[in-house]
């Protein structure tokens, strides 16, 4: 009961009908019957309506001054993905349709949340392209792949989390769609030369890829291949070592 007298919900108004039936599913997210495809942090269920699925992601409950924060000066990260995810709709960039975010408060501060969005029928992570050099058509997507990720830049998107399992392909007629998913950590934003390769550097460390990325993003920005390849690869193995820094940060304090 604590619960529902501090829930704010805010729907897309083309799924208001469903209103009802999503919110028993979140009341009893655990236990309803649905599929579980990610577990860790924040949790990840798949979930049947009557004629389509819906996902839901349930976010970790933040400590006491992260919801602190989250509850009166930062939009909380299920709020932030649904309204990042409209705007990208905005700017005709394909991600998953919003559907409804929830955020249920104690005394005042963030507790638990939750961002639902329509599930995707999806042929495969771009990380399947990335990580195998067998993969069919593997040029021809990463290239298309590097092109809508220009568009991304161009249009001030500033995906702060563009990783190999944030970008899900949908192939249409011999034609690769692509769409953002994981969206609360973005920036809209003028992107310069720089800021545009550094945006690169979660994808890969493998040269081979990097090679045909920074081929691409060079023809489209009409920037010398070799300059490109050379900050791509440094960017990326900074982002290796530093993660493998904070690795072993971890362990030494674990």
């Amino acid at each position: 009961k604590n619960k529902q007298l501090n829930k704010s919900i805010h729907f897309n108004p083309k799924y208001i009908n469903y209103r009802d039936d999503i919110l028993g599913i979140i009341r009893n997210f655990n236990t309803s019957n649905g599929q579980t495809i990610k577990e860790h942090r924040n949790t990840i269920r798949i979930f049947g309506l009557e004629n389509f699925d819906i996902n839901i992601k349930s976010f970790g409950r933040p400590n006491f001054i992260n919801g602190l924060i989250y509850s009166y000066f930062r939009p909380s990260k299920a709020k932030r993905s649904f309204s990042y995810a409209n705007k990208l709709l905005d700017l005709d960039i394909n991600t998953p349709i919003p559907i409804c975010f929830c955020e249920f408060k104690k005394n005042g501060v963030l507790n638990d949340s939750f961002y639902v969005s329509k599930q995707l029928k999806f042929d495969f992570p771009i990380s399947e392209v990335i990580n195998n050099p067998n993969f069919p058509n593997r040029i021809k997507i990463l290239n298309e792949f590097v092109l809508f990720t220009f568009k991304l830049h161009e249009n001030g998107i500033n995906f702060l989390d563009h990783s190999p399992g944030n970008t899900l392909v949908k192939v249409n007629n011999s034609k690769f769609l692509f769409y953002l998913v994981d969206l609360n950590r973005m920036r809209f934003e003028k992107m310069n030369f720089n800021s545009r390769i550094m945006n690169f550097r979660r994808l890969t460390n493998d040269k081979e890829v990097i090679q045909i990325l920074s081929m691409e993003y060079a023809k489209l920005c009409d920037r010398n291949a070799n300059d490109v390849f050379n900050l791509m690869h440094k960017y990326s193995n900074q982002f290796i070592a530093r993660r493998s820094f904070r690795k072993k940060i971890k362990k030494a304090f674990n």
